[in-house]
């Protein structure tokens, strides 16, 4: 036993070293006869080749034979090791005729002989992935919370801004947008776009728009040697002073280009109008019904508000719980679903929010609507611009269904029926018209799209690596000529994600993976990996991409980091979730300002203890790792009052010397766009099943590299 480590944790992993042990061994016994006959195969093939046939010799089976991969059926398992179980039998009837007595000793170990294809296939079988146990109350909650995430992009991601995400929208104490924006900023934002997508948000065209607004915005921006500056005017589009590249923005930006044009290169195979729209439109219907239920009106207008309501209820029900599946289905359902809202727009509608800047994409072009009072007119607002989205994009594909349903309406496209199809099956179509051209010009505008992101992740790291030490520095000083001192150098940092996809695109050495502290602690009685300042964002920011493995050191040290998080917050009275934010402290322009903070214990910075800032994005971010208590600890901030107009407020600061007398706490009424983004990017993770991990995945530059997060 090591001098530096307990009893009881040497013991354990002993036991568990052992249990390993003894479980291979039993394997192999298991897998003897197969592996004998295999063995015996080769060394027979082998001479016979070399000696006497001299034929055949430069025969081989590559390790990635997909025929010998793709055989993981019972079946197949059976058919690649029937030797064992024929030695097996076989061995059963001589010891029958030789010697039955020896069958009570050879009986079990001819038995797991006979049963060991069963055997493989089932030990062989993938690990199956923790699901979330959230009530439909639960699921509910969450998915209002996205779409309210969802409405900070929908609102100030716009033409005022060259369709680049302001860093932050301030409410108090002085109501404010920060029109400057990072790399990071951008690359959340253009995922959190196809995470609307996929939340039914917006619709295809309208994700297609945003992203080619802002490449088109991007494409004038100035680089160096690939990389976009750390900081930009979002008006001007000008760097900000001093021109600086940071290392760890360029690789966020790279690895979310690199998703989003998986998520692009799949659009074509998804069907023109899916379920998840009416998903989308549901939420947003949960969203105004509850404003509107809260709402104390006792006037006439407000009667007829409920009554508007109950009706688009009630329609919205229906096509919920049995989706269209059919185009003239989805036109008259979507044609029904829009006279309604007309009717609740027109019934919440007053004086002051009878224009209030909503365009025909949904988009918010006036940012004085975000302070007035009638929430219920916006949302109705945004509720009737989704079906008219959703409509719009019917007609654009489907022109054939604006004409009254009858046998000869599909007459102009063969090959289609009335089940609504995708947009590569239009463009396949053998016919010449209107809609197969839009959709082959679509797939050609959606491939453009794919090949600016592959090309915009494209950026230069040898001036950023040091050679010696294998490490990347913080950044460039590009005013200066000047690379940093400093290195990011552990493992546990938001800096692993460029670190990964530098290294996939051949840029770094994967020495430089391994060349990464890994600065161990103990935690809530597990091991983790120390980080620079303990907070949720060094360990799980990367997530948000990269997928994570099951009993890994990357998987253990998120689950500890996690559960160390949740026993702090439980120490400290208060709801859990430390990270860097903004905290109850404003410069001379009465902006919040901004920190790291962690939690003692995981972090090696000093004075971790001083400061008591609860940040809700980083119990967003848990959702990936510990979905039910980070569920809870959500309900919690927001039972509690914290959740505003966007999601939740940037944090909770519970340090004392920044409160003033008889208060417990101080809100940090702001909203951060990587925050909101990350938010909305966890939530997705957990309500449609990890869609930006199987993009990352399915890239075939990160697939060769993959092995790299299974350590």
């Amino acid at each position: 036993k090591p001098g530096d480590v307990l009893l009881g944790q040497h013991l354990s992993a002993a036991v568990r070293s052992a249990e390993m042990h003894f479980g291979q061994a039993a394997f192999t016994f298991v897998c003897l006869p197969y592996e004998a006959f295999f063995s015996l195969d080769a060394i027979v093939r082998t001479m016979w080749r070399m000696l006497i046939s001299r034929r055949r010799l430069l025969e081989w089976n590559p390790s990635n034979d997909t025929g010998r991969n793709n055989s993981t059926g019972l079946a197949a398992s059976c058919r690649i090791m029937w030797v064992a179980p024929a030695i097996a039998a076989a061995e059963v009837i001589f010891i029958m005729i030789s010697g039955p007595a020896a069958l009570a000793v050879a009986g079990p170990v001819l038995g797991l002989w006979f049963a060991s294809p069963a055997i493989v296939w089932w030990i062989s079988r993938p690990l199956a992935r923790h699901e979330a146990r959230l009530t439909d109350k639960q699921t509910i909650f969450l998915r209002k919370i996205s779409r309210k995430t969802w409405a900070y992009f929908e609102t100030f991601v716009g033409p005022e801004d060259h369709w680049l995400p302001p860093d932050n929208y301030q409410e108090s104490p002085v109501a404010g947008v920060a029109h400057r924006t990072s790399p990071t900023n951008m690359g959340l934002t253009l995922l959190a776009n196809l995470s609307a997508h996929d939340f039914g948000y917006i619709s295809t065209g309208q994700l297609i728009e945003r992203t080619s607004n802002t490449f088109h915005t991007m494409k004038t921006m100035e680089r160096n040697r690939g990389h976009f500056y750390n900081w930009y005017d979002t008006r001007s589009l000008k760097p900000l002073l001093p021109a600086y590249i940071s290392t760890v923005d360029s690789g966020n930006l790279a690895a979310h280009l690199l998703t989003l044009r998986q998520g692009m290169l799949a659009l074509p195979d998804q069907k023109i109008l899916g379920a998840r729209v009416f998903d989308g439109l549901s939420d947003t219907l949960t969203i105004l019904a509850e404003i509107v239920g809260n709402t104390e009106e006792v006037t006439a207008q407000g009667v007829n508000t409920h009554e508007a309501i109950a009706h688009l209820q009630k329609d919205m029900e229906s096509a919920y719980n049995s989706p269209p599946t059919t185009l003239m289905a989805a036109r008259l359902c979507l044609d029904q679903l829009a006279v309604s809202a007309g009717e609740v727009v027109a019934a919440v509608a007053t004086q002051d929010t009878a224009d209030d800047g909503v365009g025909p994409n949904n988009q918010i072009n006036n940012h004085n609507d975000n302070h007035n009072d009638n929430q219920a007119a916006w949302w109705a607002h945004a509720f009737a611009g989704q079906c008219r989205a959703a409509l719009h994009e019917l007609t654009f594909h489907a022109p054939w269904t604006l004409r009254p349903a009858s046998p000869d309406s599909l007459n102009d496209f063969p090959g289609i029926s009335g089940e609504i199809p995708t947009l590569r099956q239009l463009a396949n179509l053998d016919t010449d018209n209107d809609a197969v051209r839009r959709a082959r010009e679509r797939i050609a505008a959606i491939e453009q799209l794919a090949s600016q992101s592959s090309e915009f992740a494209r950026m230069e790291y040898d001036f950023l690596f040091d050679k010696e030490c294998h490490l990347l520095t913080i950044g460039y000083n590009v005013c200066e000529h000047r690379r940093d001192t400093g290195y990011y150098d552990l493992l546990a940092s938001e800096a692993r994600l460029c670190n990964f996809v530098a290294i996939a695109q051949g840029q770094l050495p994967q020495e430089s993976w391994f060349a990464l502290g890994r600065l161990l602690t103990t935690t809530c009685g597990e091991p983790v990996l120390l980080s620079w300042s303990g907070s949720m964002f060094e360990y799980l920011m990367p997530l948000l991409v990269m997928p994570t493995y099951e009993n890994t050191l990357l998987d253990q040290t998120c689950k500890a980091a996690v559960a160390r998080q949740i026993e702090y917050g439980e120490k400290r009275a208060v709801p859990w979730g430390i990270s860097e934010s903004g905290y109850n402290a404003i410069d001379i322009s009465l902006s919040y300002q901004y920190q790291a903070f962690g939690v003692p214990g995981l972090g090696l910075k000093r004075g971790l203890a001083g400061d008591l800032v609860i940040a809700p994005y980083a119990s967003a971010l848990a959702l990936i790792v510990a979905p039910e208590e980070a569920c809870v600890n959500l309900e919690r901030l927001s039972a509690e009052g914290f959740e505003g107009r966007y999601g939740f407020y940037e944090a909770i600061d519970y340090t004392p010397s920044r409160l003033s007398r008889g208060q417990s706490f101080a809100v940090v009424r702001s909203f951060m766009a990587h925050h909101v983004g990350m938010s909305l990017l966890s939530l997705a993770y957990l309500l449609l099943d990890r869609p930006m991990q199987k993009r990352f995945e399915s890239d075939p530059v990160f697939q060769a590299t993959m092995l790299l997060l299974q350590e």
